[in-house]
């Protein structure tokens, strides 16, 4: 799975168009089928995810919430910080709202809300996190899963999203160490990306 994820997502941030299929498009399906997958070749998959929304939905939302909001200050001082330091970084930063031209955000926000931001959480920490913390250890497992995770957004050549993404697997990837919940991880993931892409930007 580690491999088809490279396979599946390196591509994705070289070239952001795959024929009719533009950044976004793409990314949904390459989330969907990773957790079709996932879900065929994991049979506790499906039943620990189940078991996550039978109790404390109600903390596991609010918590979500919280850390979306602590991870949206994180970057906001380090936006503050980084551009007078690197000369790069101005470009960088708005290299990564490129992503959005020419895409309807009546189109990109319920694909962040319904299928990239939970997509991703499911993948990265409820299928393949999980499943390296029992292989390697728990801090091994969520190094790893977070290393991998970086390393998908190499091929986007932006230092400053490649950045952010290890940033993010980590805080994520802990956050789901600490607490069990891909709802909670889910819901923090969800609200940071439209608050950094669409509501509250950066730029």
């Amino acid at each position: 799975m580690a491999i088809l994820s490279v396979g599946l997502f390196a591509p994705l941030f070289i070239f952001r168009h795959l024929g009719p299929l533009d950044f976004w498009w793409w990314m949904s399906a390459n989330l969907v089928l990773l957790i079709g997958v996932s879900a065929a070749i994991d049979h506790g998959y499906i039943p620990s995810l189940g078991l996550d929304l039978r109790s404390g939905l109600g903390r596991k939302i609010f918590l979500g919430v919280a850390s979306a909001a602590g991870l949206y200050a994180v970057f906001w001082a380090g936006n503050g910080m980084v551009r007078p330091i690197f000369s790069f970084a101005g470009t960088g930063i708005a290299g990564v709202y490129e992503y959005k031209n020419g895409a309807s955000l009546f189109r990109i926000v319920p694909l962040l809300a319904l299928v990239i931001g939970p997509g991703e959480e499911l993948f990265w920490r409820g299928f393949l996190q999980r499943r390296w913390q029992v292989r390697f250890g728990a801090v091994p497992g969520l190094l790893a899963a977070a290393a991998l995770y970086t390393l998908v957004h190499l091929g986007s050549g932006n230092p400053i999203l490649i950045l952010a993404a290890a940033v993010c697997g980590l805080f994520w990837g802990a956050l789901y160490l600490r607490t069990g919940s891909i709802l909670l991880v889910a819901v923090s993931h969800i609200l940071w990306d439209l608050a950094v892409f669409i509501f509250f930007p950066y730029s």
